[in-house]
């Protein structure tokens, strides 16, 4: 950017001291927290949140420098939630996802619940499709992914959504198209699986290193900010 624009040293400075304040009054709510809901310590992780993406933001606009501080995007957090707060009715949305590893050994398993019931020689089973209808048809979903490899099956990414509603849903209101009328800010609370956190894990290791270097200027360091908050 031209130099008329970038930020004066003094404004990175005065950045870098709200950064300072942010991080002692995150430190201050944690230690007087009253719950594991406390809406000050949301408050304050907020306020150090956004003074660390204004300090990342101006220390790179005037020095070509950055952080090794990750800030959370918009993308990567479920918006405030406006729910009851007393819900009488809930929804559980799960999403697993798997690649056919083994066809052979998911047709073998289909072959296996033909003959069982009765229905040696049927063509469904001699197709991955078919063999695959036949195996949701006879296991619930929670067997099938805990013997996913017995299955011919590899694991890959996987999402649990709890969302909230005043009153449940009349009989067949939703089947026809259920994943539709999702609200983000009905969700109580979300857990995720993939095998991309493990690289987020390797990452933090590389940069533990990085850390024991810069020494300890700073006593805490933002990477909780890559967690979500409610």
């Amino acid at each position: 950017m031209s130099d008329a624009a970038q930020p004066t040293a003094a404004e990175v400075r005065a950045a870098a001291e709200a950064v300072k304040t942010a991080l002692d009054r995150h430190l201050a709510a944690v230690e007087r927290r009253s719950g594991e809901d406390d809406p000050a310590v949301f408050e304050a992780f907020n306020q150090l949140a956004a003074a660390a993406e204004v300090y990342d933001e101006l220390l790179y606009d005037r020095y070509d420098e950055v952080t090794p501080f990750e800030i959370p995007g918009a993308e990567d957090a479920l918006p405030p939630y406006t729910g009851p707060e007393e819900p009488n009715a809930l929804s559980v949305l799960i999403r697993r996802d798997y690649a056919v590893s083994e066809p052979q050994r998911l047709l073998a398993q289909a072959e296996r619940i033909e003959a069982a019931e009765g229905d040696d020689g049927s063509p469904a089973s001699g197709t991955v499709h078919g063999a695959l209808g036949l195996l949701f048809g006879e296991f619930e979903p929670d067997e099938i992914a805990s013997r996913h490899k017995e299955f011919g099956l590899e694991e890959g990414d996987s999402t649990l959504w709890v969302t909230a509603a005043d009153e449940p849903a009349d009989p067949g209101e939703w089947l026809e198209a259920p994943f539709e009328q999702v609200d983000p800010q009905q969700v109580v609370c979300r857990f995720d699986v993939s095998a991309v956190f493990d690289d987020e894990i390797d990452d933090d290791e590389d940069g533990d290193a990085l850390e024991d270097e810069l020494g300890d200027d700073l006593d805490e360091d933002l990477e909780p900010l890559d967690a979500e908050r409610r």
